[in-house]
């Protein structure tokens, strides 16, 4: 094992089950406030267009903040900010539960998109706690918290909100993101960047690289990660149209009642779960075979999916069964891209601006999500909600997957750079070493 690898064993493993439930609870506290609308909405008494405006509010501050937290993340330690954030979205949570006005809960709950978009840091550190061959697998464990935490909100409101309120149930996803802050800071340790790049497999120790803004805008410079960008865009539309609107699809076009809607989503949203680990192990395996391996699961999970998808919207009404069978195959084939696109993206950028390159990627995905819902609505409107799902889903996956197979051809010779860099820079240390002794 890597001698810097070795050193963060034991804390690396820590940092993965901590981190583990900060995003599976901080998912559910994100979410949370989708299944609570109806109470939110009779306690302040107001309208569609009110509510809307505070999804939109920390919508907006989450994409402002995506730079602002890459930047700090390549120059501070990155377990001590994660730990600003889990503390940020705990008081933030707290602060918009006891809001006692429409504008101030606006206000409050936008604050909340400051630590929504901290999850660069997140995998930056992740990256230099585990080698490249093995980073797939693992952010993909990792990501199973985001289904499993959109599930545990959808079960804390359905059970627990008609009973204690949607105040209460705040008041307590916002204590544990509080507790959460405190096992992270005094916990995770901070690892050396790029430590565990096996080009730097047989250093005890190396240089501290701080971010630079010159490697930063190279960053655009690299033809992979701008195709990978791009399709970013465009690959969050199908997320925000299911997340958004699948709901009232059941409701209002399959004649689905509510408990219907649960236990035709939960299997779903499991067996996505499962989708984000599995996809992540066959990156790290095709990986190993070619430096193109992730963009080919990647390809793979977008054309499924839409495959999958089309044919789940076709299934005749009352074929409930069916119907469920072909959406459980749509959601294990959904995920396969993420774990992929991330560990790309740090496949091909130096360790003192991965946080800048994923928080890059993110902020042009928060763009597209702001887009998609209201091109749903008009599709639906001007035809019907199946087919505004279909026509954005299936079209935006299918170019996805063009995307990912020109990027294919680009990502190799972008690895072999990085590669080369990383080697300069180890055959750098050596000969300080040895001058040194």
């Amino acid at each position: 094992m890597n001698p810097i690898v070795k050193k963060y064993a034991k804390n690396r493993w820590y940092a993965v089950v901590v981190f583990f439930f900060f995003m599976l609870l901080h998912q559910a506290d994100k979410l949370l406030i989708g299944p609570l609308t109806s109470p939110i909405m009779d306690t302040f008494g107001i309208t569609n267009t009110q509510m809307g405006a505070v999804f939109t509010g920390a919508l907006i501050v989450g994409v402002i903040a995506y730079p602002i937290w890459g930047w700090l993340y390549d120059r501070y330690s990155r377990a001590k900010l994660l730990a600003l954030a889990s503390f940020l979205w705990g008081a933030s949570t707290w602060i918009s539960a006891i809001a006692p006005t429409y504008p101030l809960f606006v206000a409050t709950r936008a604050s909340t998109g400051i630590d929504d978009s901290s999850y660069p840091g997140l995998f930056s550190l992740i990256a230099d706690y585990f080698e490249p061959k093995t980073r797939g697998r693992i952010y993909g464990f990792l990501q199973l918290a985001q289904p499993l935490g959109y599930l545990i909100g959808m079960l804390l409101a359905l059970v627990l909100g008609g009973v204690i309120g949607w105040r209460s149930i705040f008041y307590i996803t916002g204590s544990l993101g509080i507790v959460l802050s405190i096992f992270i800071f005094f916990g995770v340790k901070e690892p050396l960047r790029g430590g565990s790049e096996p080009e730097l497999a047989d250093l005890d120790k190396m240089g501290v690289y701080k971010f630079d803004w010159k490697i930063a805008k190279d960053l655009f410079k690299k033809r992979s990660l701008i195709i990978i960008f791009i399709q970013g865009f465009f690959g969050v539309f199908p997320w925000n149209v299911i997340t958004y609107w699948f709901f009232a699809y059941l409701e209002r076009e399959r004649g689905y009642d509510s408990n219907s809607i649960l236990f035709t989503m939960a299997p779903a949203i499991l067996v996505m779960a499962a989708g984000y680990f599995i996809g992540g192990a066959l990156g790290d395996y095709f990986f190993k075979k070619t430096p193109s391996g992730r963009l080919i699961v990647s390809t793979i999970g977008v054309l499924v999916g839409a495959l999958f998808l089309y044919l789940t919207m076709n299934v005749p009404i009352g074929d409930q069964t069916t119907f469920m069978i072909l959406l459980i195959c749509t959601a294990l084939f959904m995920p396969f891209a993420s774990p992929n696109v991330i560990s790309t993206v740090y496949d091909v950028s130096l360790p003192e601006v991965r946080s800048t390159a994923l928080a890059v990627e993110s902020f042009i995905e928060s763009a597209g999500a702001a887009l998609a819902p209201l091109i749903a609505g008009m599709i639906a409107d001007a035809l019907s909600l199946k087919d505004a799902i279909v026509i954005i889903c299936v079209s935006t996956w299918i170019l996805c997957g063009f995307f990912f197979m020109f990027a294919t051809r680009l990502v190799p010779p972008d690895i072999k750079v990085l590669r080369n860099q990383l080697k300069e820079r180890a055959d750098f240390e050596r000969a300080k070493q040895a001058a040194g002794e």
